[in-house]
């Protein structure tokens, strides 16, 4: 189980996530990045649980500003 965790806050909306992980990463109209089917913890960051964490290793990986964490459950 992988837990997909956005500080979007920090988001610069470079748009590398949607384009690597478009199942899971859309943009939005305020022009940062959208974490699709998530939940908003209780630090204000959208959250998302997987059983596999998939092409969102790549996204994180490649995010410029490592706004996307990826916690092994």
């Amino acid at each position: 189980m992988f837990k997909i965790i956005q500080k979007q806050d920090m988001c610069i909306g470079c748009g590398v996530c949607a384009s690597l992980c478009p199942s899971y990463w859309e943009m939005s109209e305020d022009g940062k990045s959208s974490l699709k089917g998530s939940t908003v913890n209780s630090n204000n960051n959208p959250e998302l649980e997987l059983d596999d964490a998939g092409c969102n290793q790549e996204a994180a990986d490649a995010c410029p500003v490592q706004c996307i964490i990826i916690l092994k459950k």
